[in-house]
């Protein structure tokens, strides 16, 4: 016998006016063997003085009082308020109606226990707290907790023999033994209410007789639209009858609900288009179980309750939540309760829009502020003097490699020259980050299946590409003059002349000019942008499994992804952005001037050769990476805390319930057994809440 299971008969001891007590050294020890922080003692206080009562100088927990301080505000299951009227029986083991602060101590830790389930069933069907259960106790609590309308069951039935022997003998069960009889009694129950109901024993039932046995042994664990449903299971073979076995596969679905929706969330997240059909179902099941866990006929049902009907077709994950969700409700019930948010989505239509161009220009600045040193030098890796490092220069190169360049930068302008060009960039990377992003987003979203939330990788291309051409309009302007101010700066010191401002440079180019090389940029942007966002949205969901289990990347999980998908995107389109800065940087006396792209492309090619296309290449991408990686870091922080943002569906249960979530709902878990027993369980007995059972009447008795 398990330790714990004389726990509270010995916490107990009479006092002088007969009544039940709990020591403070069994107190004691009960906190010992369970261990409960200080801060969890001190929420159980606060919990227990919001809602006990003042009794004779006392505070005291009544039933109404008790049943609000443990049950859940928003509870994961169909269970009524009412039913956690039975821990309330356990909890007064003074057996006056009232529970004090040590009563509710006791309750709470005990709740604390990883079988607090099955301790919780024991606790109420000892009526005598003698730490064991015998025929007459069994029998008096189930029969108690049974309507008259409820499938009847034989207590005298070989099954309770096994466990109990003969009618009035003398085997008693204590804790270990009584939690194998609660595990096995939901399949004799089945087995009973079949053969109740199959009266001219052919082993079939009609399917309402079906319905009422579902009900009565599991009617909670099932959302009303299943509920509905469950005639229909006839229709997975002829006779529009249920046979014995369809009526124990669907039992076996529903007892081993946390394992199919493991398999579903497992199956789906794996899948190339996130749907499964019943032989993925099935597959899974094989490959994540030493023995097989579910027959073809269980899959069958699944399946068939899942997609109402229609088995073969492949299913998301959304599809299975009627199944997996006892709270799930049909969508038209969804969007008639959400009628006030339609009236209000222009209006939020517009606040998302809006919110996205600032978004994307905050994130843009904040990553463009951040790396833009890199962008002036190779000690921070500057890329566009060596592109722009001609092998026809008149008299010494401006800089021997990208070390000297940062070198002479600094000499030559101090630490504000690496910022030369800052202030244009800010000013165009708003628009352009913004028109970039929301594009991008805009496209997936309508090319995104809503229901899996999968995207196939020909319109991540095209969403990417049509993004990356779309904010040329701010790029081409904003990259001439920028270019132009870094390479004035050290050209200006070299040559004695006084350099620019942005300015003049725009005068001097004029509209027209200000989109000089924009084919070039093009060229650059679209690939740049259907590489980048691709590789991104593939490095978090297939490297580090965004949305597996509901996974949520971390700060630098969410860094990685952004700044490695900026390496294969930045070099390989280094040689689109060599030509594009020839053909904006204003070519000074002795170099070779370029007419278009294509003729930039040939005499670089022909005078520098094939690597001079990818010079400044690795400095590219090391620039490139962490100016991606801090602007899409940034963007995805704000959008966690855009307020009007579309929640993506998910489907949650108690199986996906963070732990402190879980924590909350601890008392809900200790009804499982005893709801298992019968789906009313509790029911008849919650107006009695706090008086003894008879064991002499299987009626509660004042």
């Amino acid at each position: 016998m398990s330790p714990w299971t004389r726990i509270l008969p010995t916490v107990h001891c009479d006092s002088p006016d007969g009544s039940s007590s709990i020591t403070k050294s069994a107190l004691q020890s009960v906190r010992t063997a369970v261990a409960v922080p200080e801060s969890e003692l001190k929420r159980w206080r606060r919990t227990f003085e919001a809602n006990a009562k003042v009794i004779n100088g006392e505070k005291f927990l009544d039933a109404d009082g008790f049943i609000d301080a443990i049950a859940p505000a928003g509870d994961l299951s169909k269970i009524g308020r009412a039913q956690f009227g039975i821990l309330f029986r356990i909890a007064d083991t003074s057996r006056r109606g009232l529970i004090s602060w040590d009563d509710f101590t006791v309750f709470e830790t005990l709740l604390k226990r990883p079988d607090a389930d099955y301790w919780m069933a024991f606790q109420y069907f000892d009526v005598d707290h003698s730490g064991y259960i015998d025929y007459n106790e069994f029998k008096t609590v189930f029969s108690a907790n049974l309507g008259p309308d409820a499938i009847p069951f034989d207590f005298d039935c070989d099954w309770i023999k096994l466990y109990l022997g003969k009618k009035n003998g003398s085997h008693v069960l204590g804790y270990n033994e009584f939690t194998q009889l609660m595990k096995g009694l939901q399949g004799e129950r089945l087995r009973q209410a079949f053969k109740y109901l199959d009266t001219d024993q052919d082993g079939f039932i009609r399917p309402e007789e079906f319905k009422r046995i579902i009900l009565e042994i599991a009617g909670h664990k099932l959302s009303d639209s299943v509920i509905d449903r469950l005639p229909t299971l006839c229709t997975l073979s002829p006779g529009q009858r249920i046979s014995y076995s369809e009526v124990v596969a669907f039992h076996n679905v529903i007892r081993e609900m946390d394992m199919v929706e493991r398999i579903i969330r497992e199956a789906t997240a794996k899948s190339k288009d996130g749907r499964i059909d019943q032989a993925d179902f099935l597959n899974h099941a094989a490959s994540s179980s030493r023995y097989s866990l579910f027959t073809p006929m269980e899959a069958s049902i699944v399946f068939h309750f899942a997609s109402r009907g229609l088995a073969s077709q492949r299913l998301a994950l959304i599809d299975f939540g009627q199944l997996l969700d006892p709270r799930w409700r049909p969508p038209h019930e969804e969007l008639f309760d959400a009628k006030p948010a339609v009236k209000v989505s222009f209006l939020q239509n517009f606040l998302h829009s809006s919110y996205n161009f600032v978004q994307g220009g905050v994130a843009g600045a904040f990553g463009a502020t951040i790396v833009y040193p890199i962008d002036m030098g190779e000690f921070c890796f500057h890329t566009k003097g060596m592109q722009n490092q001609r092998s026809t220069v008149v008299g010494q190169l401006l800089y021997k490699n990208s070390i000297d360049c940062a070198k002479k930068i600094f000499r030559n302008e101090g630490f504000l020259g690496f910022y030369r060009g800052l202030g244009p960039q800010l000013v165009g990377v708003a628009p352009e980050k913004a028109i970039k992003l929301t594009v991008n987003d805009l496209v997936r979203s309508r090319a995104m299946d809503p229901e899996t939330g999968r995207i196939a990788v020909g319109w991540e291309l095209v969403a990417g590409g049509l993004a990356g051409g779309s904010q040329v309009v701010f790029t081409n302007p904003l990259e001439i003059v920028k270019i132009r101010l870094q390479v004035q700066g050290e050209a200006a010191k070299v040559e004695g002349a006084v350099p620019k401002g942005a300015i003049h440079i725009i005068r001097q180019l004029g509209i027209l000019g200000l989109y000089k090389g924009s084919t070039a940029c093009l060229l650059r942007d679209i690939p740049f942008s259907a590489i980048y966002f691709t590789a991104y949205s593939h490095l978090k969901k297939d490297v580090f499994q965004e949305g597996y289990n509901d996974k949520r990347l971390s700060f630098l999980e969410t860094l990685a992804a952004a700044g490695i998908a900026g390496m294969p995107a930045a070099y390989l389109t280094t040689p689109a952005d060599v030509v594009k800065t020839r053909l904006q940087v204003e070519a000074r006396k002795g170099q070779t001037n370029y007419s278009g792209l294509r003729d930039a492309f040939v005499k670089i090619y022909r005078e520098e050769g094939f690597r001079a296309l990818f010079k400044g290449g690795p400095a590219r991408v090391i620039r490139s990476s962490p100016q991606f990686g801090f602007t899409l870091l940034a963007y995805e922080t704000l959008k966690d805390v855009y307020p009007w943002a579309d929640k993506p569906i998910k489907v949650e249960t108690a199986l996906t319930s963070r732990p402190d979530e879980m924590s909350k709902v601890r008392a809900r878990n200790a009804l499982k057994i005893l709801l298992d027993v019968h789906g009313d369980f509790g029911h008849r007995a919650a107006a009695f809440a706090g008086k003894p059972l008879s064991l002499s009447n299987p009626r509660l008795s004042s």
